[in-house]
């Protein structure tokens, strides 16, 4: 768990899930602000799960995941900003 603490990636992903949930605070949609939220957080989290696996074949499928995850997250952050759902 330490050297996962070290990790720069890991450290602005779980950085990004705390100012997505701050962004959508006052979100009046649940349902978008819900999304948002699990997108942002399952970057950080596949991160982690990627690197506390022990084969490189797993790391490397749940980084990709992460990613994923980060398309997700910026393209509804995306959506909000379009629909006024949330601030810029």
């Amino acid at each position: 768990m330490d050297a996962l603490i070290k990790l720069d990636v890991w450290k602005r992903a779980c950085r990004l899930s705390s100012d997505v949930f701050n962004l959508v605070d006052g979100c009046s949609s649940y349902g978008f602000k819900d999304q948002l939220g699990r997108s942002a957080l399952s970057v950080a989290s596949n991160i982690a799960e990627g690197y506390g696996r022990e084969s490189v074949k797993e790391r490397i499928h749940f980084l990709r995941i992460a990613k994923a995850s980060s398309y997700e997250a910026w393209t509804q952050i995306l959506i909000g900003i379009e629909s006024d759902l949330i601030d810029r």
